[in-house]
């Protein structure tokens, strides 16, 4: 899951702006099913530097063979649960309430986390940006927009 500035709050994808605009506005976030599902939150910045790092490959003439050779998981590796998304950006915001919970949606994959292995022997990626640090720069953004 892709985060950073310039997410889109509205809707229902994105669920770190989602959640620190509904914070930063008083509001009280919802958490389908019991928020111990987890994601691989991935912030932005990193997500351009890896393609970045991509093009590159590209333009030197690295893939030569095929362009799926140049597919990759970009991630951190790291499970994240959305409980701890909503505990960390309520530290930020200084949001003083409770999510409400309602029901996990139909479909909802309890587990995700991508193997960035082959990003980073090919490309030389890591990701740079903790994820303490990637939600601080998403919630100073949102102060500014809201």
């Amino acid at each position: 899951n892709v985060y950073g500035p310039r997410q889109d709050p509205l809707g229902e994808a994105g669920v770190v702006a989602i959640f620190g605009r509904a914070m930063l506005a008083g509001k009280t976030p919802t958490i389908y099913g019991d928020g111990q599902q987890t994601r691989d939150f991935v912030y932005v910045g990193d997500v351009a530097r890896a393609n970045l790092l991509a093009a590159e490959r590209l333009l030197s003439g690295f893939f030569a063979q095929s362009l799926d050779e140049a597919a990759f998981n970009v991630g951190t590796g790291k499970e994240t649960s959305v409980l701890e998304i909503f505990q960390t950006l309520k530290g930020l915001t200084g949001f003083s309430g409770e999510p409400q919970f309602e029901g996990p949606r139909p479909g909802e994959v309890r587990r995700s986390a991508l193997d960035g292995a082959r990003a980073a022997q090919v490309l030389g990626f890591s990701p740079q940006v903790s994820l303490r640090e990637g939600l601080s720069a998403t919630v100073a953004w949102l102060r500014r927009v809201r």
